[in-house]
């Protein structure tokens, strides 16, 4: 049996998590020179400051000061997902290598969040981590419809047409 998680202990996870997020989309559409690409980071940045206020709402740890000054709070540049866009600016592959980054980064938290939910008992934990599993596979299929949108790929929603032809 996995461990039982606090409600607070749920709430602090996803908070950092959200954080991360957020500070590593906001990272990418500040170097994204393609539009729809920028726009695609700036939206999922913001999407990540409403999911930290839901968050924050209810924790009631101190070690994270108010809201506002968390959000603009330095990033946490050790962090392997901000590492490995430093490194894909570095090299000049950001826009392309940002969005395979944030693919395989929103599946491992999917993955983990679904992996812990199975061991939750508490109601409102598990609430928790459904909605923070839905979130985040939603912003999943974002990303991966503008990355095929920047491969050239053929989009999800042109996906039936070539199917039929």
């Amino acid at each position: 049996m996995g461990k039982e998680y606090t409600v607070q202990e749920a709430l602090k996870m996803a908070i950092q998590a959200e954080k991360d997020s957020m500070d590593f989309y906001r990272r990418a559409a500040s170097v994204t020179k393609n539009e729809r690409a920028k726009k695609v980071f700036e939206m999922l940045a913001n999407e990540e400051v409403g999911h930290l206020k839901a968050f924050f709402d209810h924790y009631r740890g101190t070690e994270y000061g108010n809201l506002t000054d968390f959000i603009e709070s330095e990033p946490n540049k050790k962090n392997a997902t901000y590492l490995a866009l430093e490194k894909a600016i570095d090299e000049g592959t950001h826009e392309k290598k940002a969005l395979e980054i944030a693919l395989k980064e929103e599946k491992a938290c999917v993955d983990q969040y679904t992996l812990l939910v199975k061991d939750v008992i508490d109601p409102l934990v598990r609430a928790i981590f459904e909605r923070v599993i839905k979130e985040t596979q939603n912003h999943h299929d974002v990303i991966e419809d503008e990355y095929r949108h920047i491969m050239a790929m053929v989009d999800r929603s042109d996906q039936d047409i070539y199917v039929r032809e």
